[in-house]
């Protein structure tokens, strides 16, 4: 069935297998974007949620519909992914404060608008991979590259549902979530063009930029917290001496 500048529908085994390698790729890549919807919008009042949750995936999605013509030749050039992993660390270390369970942190007041803003920021810088991986496995088809983004969003949507329902339960998922996207974030880094020309990194010392990433993110979120909560008991004496 021909579709025009859409591509074409076939069902000879060529088309099939592309078909099931980007339902694939989805299933295993939906994993990190859920991660950071589910936890921008955990400080969203319960009824806004769901909302939050459609609104982040549906623009992230639409940006990479427009991003994937253009992905193949970004991911050449140096910077792109060191300056996406660097935006997601910094997601990340806000996510991790604004959701943490302590108590006397200055938390932003949450909003839909600000939950889709950094859902969309995340989602573009982490997501250059996904559009690489659904974008090879299309062959040009245009028809299999829509699909295989629109798939993204239900698979993303119900995932980032659940795990914004158990970081209610158990907080300690916030930790979890915080330490994948600073893994994310260090490969990034680290598999950058610019810095693989100089440091040429095998294996071990990726992970090793991984595991250091995704722990100095718990730990940078930590000290940021602590100073907060000095500055609000500093405060507090003070308005008590006045």
């Amino acid at each position: 069935m021909d579709l025009g500048i859409f591509g074409s529908i076939s069902f000879d085994w060529h088309f099939v297998s592309a078909l099931l390698s980007i339902v694939l790729i989805d299933l295993i890549l939906a994993g990190d974007n859920a991660v950071v919807i589910a936890m921008a919008v955990r400080s969203l009042p319960s009824e806004q949620r769901k909302k939050g949750i459609f609104y982040g995936a549906g623009a992230a999605v639409l940006l990479r519909v427009v991003a994937t013509f253009f992905v193949s030749q970004l991911l050449m050039i140096s910077f792109i992914k060191l300056v996406g992993g660097i935006v997601i660390l910094w997601v990340a270390v806000k996510l991790f404060i604004e959701g943490s369970p302590e108590e006397n942190i200055e938390r932003e007041v949450a909003s839909i608008a600000q939950a889709v803003k950094i859902i969309v920021i995340a989602d573009i810088s982490m997501s250059i991979d996904n559009m690489l991986a659904v974008g090879g496995a299309s062959h040009g088809n245009m028809f299999l590259l829509l699909f295989g983004l629109g798939l993204s969003i239900p698979f993303v949507v119900l995932t980032s549902n659940l795990l914004s329902m158990l970081m209610d339960k158990y907080p300690v998922i916030i930790y979890i979530g915080a330490a994948v996207l600073g893994k994310v974030g260090g490969e990034m880094i680290i598999t950058d063009p610019f810095i693989v020309n100089i440091l040429k990194p095998g294996k071990p010392l990726i992970y090793s930029v991984e595991v250091l990433f995704a722990a100095g993110v718990i730990i940078a979120g930590k000290l940021r917290m602590k100073r907060q909560i000095s500055r609000a008991e500093k405060e507090e004496h003070v308005h008590e001496g006045g």
